[in-house]
């Protein structure tokens, strides 16, 4: 099968280096445009682009895919995979190849469809998730499934080692997929609408967290946003950088917000349900992120009885 692979972040570039290291026939691999990082905005390559070009396959980065898609019709593809590749597919791509159009998308849909899926399987204490590899439609992750497998969250999980769990799941239940592709028995599941969810992109206001909730969603908030774009929240007109806490069970009768102790094992704070979250790993705005122990050594804001916003 000659295959256009389309993608852009580590996940699908782990999608493409398993396709490539089974022998799969990638043709032509698309991805974003290169953008700017860093302070100095240097151009650096996709983590999928960079997979192709150490492979020598033709890259092609288009602004809208939806209005330059030529090079991709050139190829005749007999299959287009999509993994996290950030714009919809147009539906003469979509009805080009021989084999159809997959996506693989990390969750178990019809739940959280969207391009925070993790993200929000996480924020919102989802004991398991998945991957999905379905045929793609005109809609957003709307197509029927071909085939799903599920992965445990644990409290030790945040975000970046979901990614990597499931990018090489992703990978794994492609490359069982294909072969179902080529002989046109893959199965078709349409998705049960009644079971649909969202998992829109996380917005700079939802980045903040809300001590007027458990700990244990605050736990979940500040794991589901770890190692990016990463919880804050402010006291005074400070803002503080929350990447990593655990739960205490302690009770107490501290308004929410309230910082109940500061110590070197980390600095607790009271939620709405009477239960500590300990914050142990954070970085004040403007300053260097350093060890909490080094921290709380320095000036800072943390001091009991100071309530965060």
């Amino acid at each position: 099968m000659k295959i256009v692979f389309m993608g852009t972040p580590d996940f699908a570039a782990t999608i493409l280096a398993k396709l490539i290291a089974e022998k799969h026939d990638v043709s032509l691999v698309v991805s974003q445009p290169d953008r700017p990082v860093g302070r100095k905005k240097e151009l650096f390559p996709t983590p999928v682009k960079k997979v192709a070009l150490e492979h020598d396959i033709p890259v092609f980065q288009p602004e809208s895919i939806k209005s330059d898609h030529e090079q991709v019709l050139a190829i005749q593809p007999d299959l287009i995979i999509t993994a996290a590749y950030g714009q919809f597919i147009p539906k003469k791509l979509l009805d080009a190849p021989k084999f159809g159009c997959v996506n693989v998308h990390a969750s178990l849909l019809p739940k959280y469809r969207g391009g925070a899926s993790i993200h929000r399987a996480i924020i919102e204490g989802e004991n398991e998730t998945g991957i999905t590899i379905m045929y793609m439609d005109e809609r957003m992750d709307t197509g029927d499934i071909i085939l799903q497998r599920s992965l445990p969250i644990f409290d030790a999980d945040d975000v970046g080692t979901m990614f990597e769990k499931l990018s090489h799941l992703g990978a794994q239940l492609l490359i069982e997929t294909l072969p179902l592709l080529e002989s046109e028995i893959a199965p078709r599941t349409p998705q049960n609408e009644a079971h649909k969810t969202y998992a829109w992109n996380i917005t700079r206001e939802q980045e903040a967290i809300d001590w007027n909730k458990p700990a244990r969603s605050v736990f979940n908030h500040i794991r589901g946003l770890h190692p990016w774009p990463v919880a804050y929240t402010k006291i005074g007109d400070v803002h503080v950088k929350v990447f990593k806490s655990i739960e205490l069970q302690e009770n107490h009768h501290a308004s929410p917000g309230k910082i109940v102790q500061v110590s070197g094992e980390g600095i607790d704070v009271a939620c709405k349900d009477h239960q500590i979250i300990r914050l142990l790993d954070v970085q004040l705005s403007g300053k260097k992120r350093m060890p909490l122990k080094d921290l709380l050594n320095g000036v800072h804001p943390f001091v009991p009885g100071e309530i965060f916003d």
